[in-house]
């Protein structure tokens, strides 16, 4: 235990915070299960409670597994895994396991373990793109070159996530979008690409409006839509889950009615993931939900100040890329759980009850430390670290500027 202590290294208050929210976590996922355990497990509450540390631990221990290895490997390791990304999102969406009207999950044989392929696909995306925008550094304002080895990957891969998963293809376009722009893409190509998914989002809602039937989702994103713009003429019972996240927010005041002692997790929909927030606002207050709000603000900071003192473009990139896509992800889930965007059904990353969610989290806030760590050793050694380029050029240490 004192050697691997002795080995963690990266960002020390990144780890702080993961540690906090885990915390929180355990004390969230506990008291809003209590219905659940009942129902299913009868009346065994510490089941889930046990059975979260566990996938915790586990989360934790790949955090360490991952931010041990140099973040430059992770630069070809991308290239396989984007590779692999496509055909995965094409079972999922063809024959993967069907949960919510929506094919979202992939089902491992003999230990009968789900997992979101978006979540895969996600990463690795992301990693690609830092990969091939550090490398095109030169030719990042040029159409031919620059921009469209960098944008078609993007375009296929929320193509394929989109029609079971529309918010998570969301989020992840406008992370490239924000990558792309962190990465010198010309500003007019920006421009343009923000426009056309404007324009493709709106036909995507007429479209399911006018035929109901042609997305897989459509008619639940329009209903989600129309109940959050016209929030007095929505149906009380297409509106419950929100209503239920507002009682419960009310009722937790100031300082909340302390751990355990929620009323609305019996009534609220999924207390122990999609509105979670509203359960810790509940028992915690505005003063713990402040808290979780500044936590992953703090976690952004951290992550900013990563990749201004990398020393490579691609250590840059892809801590931005990650941590804004993470960040970006807990405030979609607390904006939803406060009705101030309709709801998506995304997690809150490292506090909402899950499996395979809370290890894809885990790798990606390792990696994000693997470039701590790496920028840690090479301050003390006074060495810098070439940015990854094509072999036929010549190689510079130039940074991505701070956002």
């Amino acid at each position: 235990m004192l050697k691997v202590a002795k080995d963690i290294k990266g960002d020390k208050v990144i780890w702080i915070v993961v540690v906090i929210l885990c915390i929180f976590s355990l004390l969230a996922v506990y008291s809003s299960t209590g219905t659940l355990a009942y129902k299913k497990q009868q009346g065994n509450t510490e089941y889930y409670l046990f059975k979260h540390f566990m996938i915790l631990a586990f989360g934790l221990g790949l955090m360490y597994i991952t931010h041990l290895v140099k973040y430059t490997y992770y630069s070809r390791i991308s290239q396989i895994g984007l590779f692999l990304t496509f055909p995965l999102l094409l079972v999922t969406l063809i024959s993967g396991t069907n949960l919510n009207e929506a094919n979202r999950w992939l089902t491992v044989p003999i230990v009968n373990l789900t997992f979101q392929s978006s979540d895969v696909a996600k990463l690795f995306l992301i990693m690609y793109l830092a990969r091939v925008l550090s490398k095109k550094q030169e030719l990042v304002q040029d159409f031919r070159k620059g921009f469209l080895p960098v944008i078609l990957p993007v375009i296929a891969v929320t193509l394929l996530i989109l029609p079971a998963n529309f918010s998570t293809a969301a989020i992840l376009f406008v992370t490239c979008i924000v990558l792309m722009f962190i990465g010198r893409i010309s500003l007019k190509y920006m421009i343009s690409l923000a426009i056309l998914g404007i324009v493709a989002i709106v036909m995507i809602f007429m479209l399911s409006k006018t035929f109901p039937g042609l997305f897989p989702r459509g008619t639940t994103w329009v209903a989600r839509i129309d109940h959050f713009i016209n929030k007095k003429e929505a149906d009380p019972d297409a509106t419950y889950q929100v209503d239920q996240a507002k009682i419960a927010i009310v009722q937790g005041g100031i300082f909340g009615k302390s751990p355990g002692k929620s009323t609305q997790r019996n009534f609220l929909p999924h207390p122990y993931s999609d509105f979670i927030f509203a359960i810790i606002i509940e028992e915690y207050g505005l003063v713990g939900g402040s808290f979780v709000l500044l936590l992953y603000l703090i976690l952004f900071f951290r992550v900013i100040r990563i990749a201004t003192k990398s020393q490579g473009n691609f250590g840059s990139l892809l801590s931005i890329g990650i941590g804004f896509s993470l960040v970006f992800q807990a405030f979609i889930n607390m904006a939803v759980a406060v009705n101030l965007f309709p709801v998506t059904g995304q997690t809150l990353p490292l506090v909402s009850m899950g499996g395979t969610s809370i290890w894809f989290t885990s790798i990606s806030l390792g990696i994000i430390l693997s470039v701590s760590r790496t920028a840690e050793i090479e301050t003390k050694d006074g060495t810098e670290v070439e940015i990854l380029q094509e072999p036929t050029r010549s190689r510079n240490t130039q940074t991505v500027p701070a956002v």
